[in-house]
């Protein structure tokens, strides 16, 4: 009698502890967490399903890609559709719905779709300054500049870019010197790159050189990720800013353009990257020499000597990339004459 209250009574133990067991498995496969799509990929996929309804046609790969942001940045037709867009004659106005896609795509603050828009920035900044002395309106274009001019000066918090250039009056770490060290945090030698931005909610003609020049400056330092097409772009709008040449649909696009040297030298800038960062690649190398070579002739037009500078010295540097290439250090010359 004993031993069946004892069965009996551990029997229900037995069964708590295998209900138990369920409900610790049934707890634990609720707070697993659920594979659910990030906020990235649903900001980029949101883009995308904006974007067709404004291109004729977008590829069903792109929504359906576990990464539809670096997809949207490397398709090559989706881009060939936007180029176009951008650079119809009534493009960039303020009802322009790929203008207000560009903006309020950038204004995502995803990483990966701000290259999706500065990807098409040579072209947004290349139409609109080709554009802006034909007094069209073009507020489309100048909330995207204005976007990217807003976020490089938070970025930024305000403060120029500087570097230290090496001065010879204070002494290399390198040798002895008698002389007293001199205070280095007082004495630097600095260059301003980039001068202090300030915050603008309009883009005023003084002051436009200086927005699109950040702007340009921004896709600057994103280069190594913007796909070569956007860079052999940037190289034809060059030649077009420099001597409006360039056989373009669009004779408005057929425009020389005011060079300062707020927007000339980010424009040398990125030339030297497609200049020497993309050797593999030959048709950016040669597209570059010909942007730089058309912007040394309008410095020596214009009497630029700063600029004749800087262009002329790219060009010095193809020259001498060239001359190392042709020189075969294996190959022993004839001579009668000895070199010391």
């Amino acid at each position: 009698m004993s031993d069946e209250t004892s069965t009996t009574a551990t029997a229900p133990s037995a069964v708590t502890t295998a209900a138990g067991d369920q409900d610790t498995d049934s707890s634990t496969t609720l707070n697993k967490p659920h594979i659910r799509w990030s906020d990235s990929y649903t900001k980029a996929h949101d883009a995308i399903q904006s974007l067709s309804s404004i291109l004729p046609s977008v590829p069903p790969s792109l929504s359906s890609s576990e990464t539809p942001a670096a997809c949207l940045l490397r398709d090559t037709e989706t881009a060939a559709q936007i180029s176009k867009l951008l650079r119809q004659p009534d493009s960039g106005a303020g009802d322009d719905n790929l203008c207000r896609w560009l903006y309020d795509t950038f204004q995502s603050n995803e990483p990966e779709l701000h290259l999706v828009v500065l990807r098409f920035l040579p072209v947004i900044a290349g139409v609109y300054l080709s554009k802006v002395n034909l007094h069209k309106p073009l507020a489309g274009f100048e909330a995207v500049l204005l976007a990217l001019y807003a976020h490089e000066t938070s970025s930024r918090n305000s403060q120029s870019i500087t570097v230290n250039i090496p001065d010879l009056s204070h002494s290399s770490i390198y040798h002895e010197t008698n002389k007293a060290a001199k205070n280095s945090a007082t004495e630097l030698n600095l260059a301003v790159i980039s001068p202090t931005l300030e915050p603008y909610g309009t883009v005023r003609s003084m002051k436009r050189g200086r927005i699109v020049g950040v702007a340009l400056e921004l896709y600057y330092a994103k280069i190594p990720q913007i796909p070569v097409e956007s860079k052999l772009e940037f190289c034809e709008f060059c030649r077009i800013w420099s001597s409006g040449q360039v056989g373009q649909d669009n004779d408005d696009l057929k425009r020389r353009i005011h060079l300062p040297w707020e927007l000339l030298q980010p424009i040398l800038r990125i030339l030297g990257h497609c200049l020497m960062g993309h050797r593999k690649d030959e048709k950016l190398y040669e597209s570059a020499i010909g942007a730089i070579g058309c912007l040394y002739e309008r410095a020596l037009h214009d009497l630029n000597t700063k600029a004749m500078l800087a262009t002329g010295s790219l060009l010095q540097l193809v020259k001498l990339a060239t001359e190392c290439e042709d020189v075969d250090y294996t190959e022993i010359t004839e001579t009668n004459t000895i070199s010391l």
